[in-house]
């Protein structure tokens, strides 16, 4: 009977020993399996890649600044009749007006009162001019018969000659009162648009107060502040595209340059002519670029172009796979394009996208080559890691 039972426990004790044995074997086997793949030297890659390089392509060549667009040139108009009351006000902000068009109007009463003595004066003294002329007259011809003294017949010549002069002078005022009449009528000095008005009904205002301001001609220009060093590089005539602040695009041209630079910025002005447009407005600021021709380059893809600690690098693939982190210096941006001026040759191959999941030495797969247009959209051209294969 003991013997049966020491006979049980053996086999119990084996049994588990088996079966330990056999879960160590489980756990060991995957670690053997991954140093053999190490062994092997057929790690996962990191990323699914596909490559670019180098294409040679034309570039334009544009110069960024930024200013205020402001009216090419204001106008003032102000009142020209003194002490009289605004009877109407015919003009308001944003009107486009003709030159000679009618702003606004004073009440006259007391101008066209003036005016009408004034012409009253003028006819007095037209009767008084013919009646010294003919008194004039009659002594000339009394003059053979001795019967009038040579004092009387200056006297006569006299007052004929100072009739003319207070007829002139009757004339002059009416002209001047006349002249006040007009002036209740304030015109359009020119075409344009009003920027502002400072008139109001019934407001009693003194000569030259300011009653509108006039853009003249509706032209508005952007002053493009710039560098002197930049300044140079423009010429009269160049191609600008303004950007404004709504995201409109107004294209224009440099009329001029300004001859002297602030002293504190040393920045100068360039004068831009913009074309017409009903989103630019004056006094806004507006970013832009002056066209300056183009240029032969050597480009990447902007994906292919890495921003690592205030410097550019490009992942070039390496002879086994493995990509090698290189700066580059940077030119010009266009589009998706960038000029590259120096780190890589056209014989290189770089990633064309997911660059910033990778490290310097990582194992990547390539796909296939981006086009020279730009890199290749395809479903395993995501930029994301690869899936572990099954």
């Amino acid at each position: 009977m003991q013997r049966r039972h020491r006979m049980t426990l053996a086999g119990v004790s084996i049994a588990a020993g088996l079966s330990g044995l056999g879960m160590l074997a489980m756990t060991t086997a995957p670690a053997t399996a991954r140093s053999a793949q190490e062994a092997t030297g057929n790690p996962n890659p990191a990323l699914t890649v596909s490559v670019t390089s180098l294409q040679a392509g034309t570039l334009p060549v544009r110069l960024a600044a930024n200013g205020n667009i402001e009216a090419w040139q204001e106008a003032i108009v102000g009142a020209e009749a003194n002490g009289l009351r605004l009877a109407e006000v015919q003009a308001n902000v944003g009107d486009k007006v003709r030159r000679g068009q009618t702003l606004a109007r004073f009440a006259a009463g007391t101008t066209e009162a003036g005016l009408a003595q004034s012409r009253a004066a003028v006819a007095e003294a037209e009767l008084a001019l013919a009646e010294a002329v003919a008194n004039a007259q009659r002594a000339r011809e009394l003059d053979e018969s001795g019967a009038l003294s040579a004092q009387q017949m200056q006297q006569y010549a006299t007052a004929a000659k100072t009739a003319q002069a207070r007829l002139d002078a009757a004339i002059a005022a009416e002209r001047l009162q006349a002249l006040h009449l007009s002036n209740t009528h304030v015109v359009a000095p020119d075409d344009g648009v009003i920027s502002s008005r400072a008139a109001t009904v019934g407001a009693v205002v003194p000569a030259g107060q300011e009653l509108f301001r006039l853009i003249r001609g509706n032209r508005l220009e952007w002053r493009a502040e710039l560098p002197v060093a930049e300044l140079d590089r423009l010429k009269p005539g160049d191609k600008a595209r303004i950007t404004l602040p709504g995201g409109a695009i107004v294209e224009g041209r440099l009329r001029v340059l300004a001859p002297m630079v602030n002293a504190q910025t040393r920045n100068g002005l360039a004068y831009v002519d913009l074309l017409p447009s009903v989103t630019a407005r004056a006094g806004s600021f507006a970013r832009g670029e002056f066209e300056l021709g183009s240029k032969q380059a050597m480009t990447l893809p902007q994906t292919a172009v890495l921003m690592r600690e205030g410097f550019s690098y490009v992942m070039r693939i390496g002879p086994n796979l493995r990509v090698m982190q290189t700066r580059v210096r940077t030119g010009l941006r266009t589009g998706d394009r960038v000029e590259i001026l120096h780190g890589i040759t056209a014989e290189d191959h770089v990633v064309a996208t997911g660059a910033a999941f990778l490290g310097d030495g990582d194992l990547v797969r390539v796909v296939r080559a981006a086009t020279t247009a730009g890199p290749a959209s395809s479903p395993t051209d995501t930029g994301s890691p690869a899936r572990p294969r099954s």
